[in-house]
């Protein structure tokens, strides 16, 4: 772990547009720029194949399969087919705001097994809501709520599902080495049952009434990237995250910066000696991104680090993807890679690329051609993924296979405005979707793409 001295958190500005000093005189690079103008937007509808630059492509097959899947019967057809349904909500949500890696979550979606969905919002009103969605994307019910200042995801089984959020903590009265780190929070995972009522919560960061922010060995939530994800295996949950690191040093502390995997049993128990846990994965990091892997039994995750500016998977490091450290390194999803492994979408300079991995180096690397800064990836129907990323004022998407990397068919346009750290949802009869800013602070925007045969 490199040390990050709190004398570098002078301000957010520092860390968005460019580097700081750390205490060993090295530069810290800990996120990504501002966003890099994206491709013109497509018109609804249109279906434009890749560029040239891009990978080939493979023609999709005449579909082979019933014209409706699963229990919600959604319509398969032999392209993708993208359907955007607006969703009015009883308490308003916050905005989008400069979509900085610091700043707050509005939204997330989870897949419930039966076809539906858990959408979570963070409202203007302090609180983290939670609403059903039935197999139309609109509401039905009525949203709980639970206490919280940040969402971070949301993920579903069979019996309701977890939230990811933050709630405020203490920095207590420790004395800090030089600069000003604040504020001290805490990252909770909030179990809830299939009427999105509470059974238990869980901190997975580790402040107690005697131990706080500023004391050593703390592990809390700043202002600094603390974005986090969640994976189940269908009975524990591992939330992975970035967070902050106090660090005593002779009478004062240090405050640094990495992530954190934790892994929570079902019935709420931190079970801190699990094989995928880790107190400190990357550092310093940001896009934490975790999936649990039948086949291996074990959480994969992966992380974008300034540890030699690249996209590697934690504890230990193992290098992915080799980047640099230009302010523009940004982790996209991971997602299985058909019979083993993992793909990866990620960007440097505003250009897209997609790593096949399985432990480590990349064994396939796809330049897409495509230029945009914050790429999403997503398991797409069965040995299929979707890429999505920002194109004008919507959201463009490219099929790929997830066993060669190759483009399948044409793009699609999706009429729903991209949030750089929002994610894309798969679903058990073949669609995704997506949550984004509606047409007013009390809507949001469902954006689902239907099953491909």
């Amino acid at each position: 772990m490199r040390a990050l001295r709190t004398v570098c958190v002078a301000a957010l500005a520092a860390f968005v547009m460019g580097a700081c000093s750390t205490s060993s005189g090295e530069t810290a690079d800990p996120g990504p720029a501002e966003r890099v103008a994206a491709g013109s937007s497509l018109p609804p509808g249109a279906s434009v194949a890749p560029s040239a630059s891009a990978s080939s492509v493979v023609k999709p097959q005449a579909p082979a399969t019933p014209a409706t899947t699963g229990a919600c019967a959604r319509k398969i057809a032999a392209a993708p087919v993208a359907k955007i349904t607006e969703v009015k909500l009883p308490s308003k949500v916050i905005g989008y705001g400069s979509e900085g890696d610091t700043d707050k979550l509005p939204m997330a979606i989870a897949a419930r097994p039966d076809g539906g969905s858990w959408l979570a919002w963070l409202g203007t009103d302090g609180k983290v809501h939670l609403g059903r969605l039935g197999c139309d994307d609109k509401l039905t019910g009525t949203p709980t709520s639970f206490t919280g200042i940040d969402l971070q995801d949301v993920q579903a089984d069979a019996k309701g599902g977890v939230i990811l959020l933050t709630r405020k903590g203490n920095c207590g009265g420790g004395k800090l080495c030089g600069g000003t780190s604040s504020p001290c929070n805490t990252m909770h995972m909030i179990r809830f049952d299939d009427n999105g009522k509470l059974l238990w919560e869980r901190q997975v960061t580790n402040l107690t009434g005697g131990r706080t922010g500023y004391d050593d060995g703390a592990r809390f939530i700043w202002w600094y990237q603390h974005h986090g994800r969640l994976a189940t295996n269908g009975s524990d949950w591992a939330a992975y995250f970035g967070t902050a690191i106090t660090v005593k040093n002779g009478a004062c502390v240090d405050i640094h910066q990495g992530d954190r995997i934790q892994v929570v049993s079902a019935n709420g128990k931190l079970l801190s000696g699990h094989k995928d846990a880790a107190e400190v994965g990357c550092s310093h990091a940001w896009n934490s991104r975790i999936v649990w892997d039948p086949r291996t039994k074990r959480f994969a995750a992966v992380c974008a680090t300034d540890n030699d500016c690249r996209i590697a998977q934690p504890n230990p490091y193992r290098t992915v993807a080799t980047g640099t450290c230009d302010g523009t390194l940004f982790g996209g999803d991971l997602v299985l890679a058909k019979s083993k492994g993992y793909w990866t979408a990620w960007s440097q300079g505003g250009k897209i690329r997609l790593e096949r991995f399985t432990t480590g180096k990349s064994t396939s690397s796809i330049k897409t051609g495509i230029a945009s800064a914050h790429p999403h990836l997503v398991t797409y129907g069965s040995g299929r993924m979707l890429l999505a990323w920002q194109s004008g004022a919507g959201i463009a998407a490219q099929v790929y296979d997830a066993g060669t990397g190759k483009a399948v068919g044409g793009r699609l346009n999706l009429a729903a405005k991209d949030h750089s750290y929002q994610a894309f949802k798969s679903y058990a009869d073949g669609s995704v979707a997506y949550p984004a800013a509606g047409g007013s602070t009390s809507a949001i925007k469902i954006a689902r793409v239907l099953p491909q045969s």
